[in-house]
């Protein structure tokens, strides 16, 4: 999640076939692999699989004060799985730093399917009426595997970030997986897991049940801040 090109703790498995299916997707899932593309222009797809992985420990998730202040203000309006489309051509978009991006049209395709089924969740935050921002991921049991975000407004994938995380931890989500540990994502606690140890914990939480809430549950920001523990005192 949030980390395209952060290969080198990684094997690479062949490429699957032209043919996989929203149902192959999750059981890669269950078994701990995901996918990911060269570029955007590259039909083909790869699993992937860290040799340690990114996990945001749901308990211990850190917020810091200037961020809280912002996700308290409300000057966001952040809602769930309203335009999968648009969030995903937000997350595909060129970054800054490259132009390249690992979302082709099969990855497009694939996770649009699995949104269709229940199975894929967005994130979306708006700013004077425009998405500003979001993110997109698997639910599979009580993980959530969080596969990319963006922004166009300053702090709105960060936004998007601790209003996931609440709902995740008022769901009764036990992993939040985030593919790769980056120092973006070191700020929020999230640690590296070894792949074993990784492994025990998805076996576990993928035959859990957790909820996502319904598409319409908005958190205003104070909800989501208290939904993770934290008190006004502490913004």
């Amino acid at each position: 999640m949030f980390a395209p090109g952060a290969r080198d703790n990684a094997s690479m498995h062949d490429r699957p076939p032209v043919d996989i299916t929203p149902d192959i997707l999750l059981k890669a899932y269950a078994a701990g692999i995901f996918p990911m593309a060269e570029d955007a222009d590259d039909p083909t797809i790869y699993w992937v699989e860290p040799r340690a992985r990114g996990v945001l420990p749901l308990d211990r998730f850190h917020v810091p004060k200037r961020l809280a202040r912002t996700v308290r203000s409300d000057g966001f309006e952040v809602v769930s799985d309203r335009d999968f489309d648009a969030v995903i051509e937000g997350c595909a978009a060129p970054r800054r730093d490259t132009a390249r991006t690992w979302i082709n049209a099969r990855i497009r395709d694939l996770y649009g399917a699995l949104f269709d089924l229940g199975h894929c969740h967005t994130i979306e935050v708006y700013h004077e009426g425009r998405l500003a921002g979001g993110l997109y991921g698997v639910s599979l049991g009580a993980a959530f595997f969080g596969e990319s975000m963006f922004h166009e407004v300053r702090d709105a994938s960060k936004v998007a970030l601790v209003h996931l995380v609440a709902r995740l931890r008022s769901g009764g989500y036990r992993l939040a997986d985030t593919q790769f540990l980056t120092e973006h994502l070191s700020q929020f606690g999230v640690e590296e897991m070894p792949r074993h140890i990784y492994k025990r914990h998805l076996a576990a939480a993928i035959t859990e049940r957790a909820e996502w809430g319904p598409p319409d549950r908005v958190f205003r920001g104070a909800e989501a801040l208290a939904a993770l523990g934290i008190g006004r005192a502490e913004t």
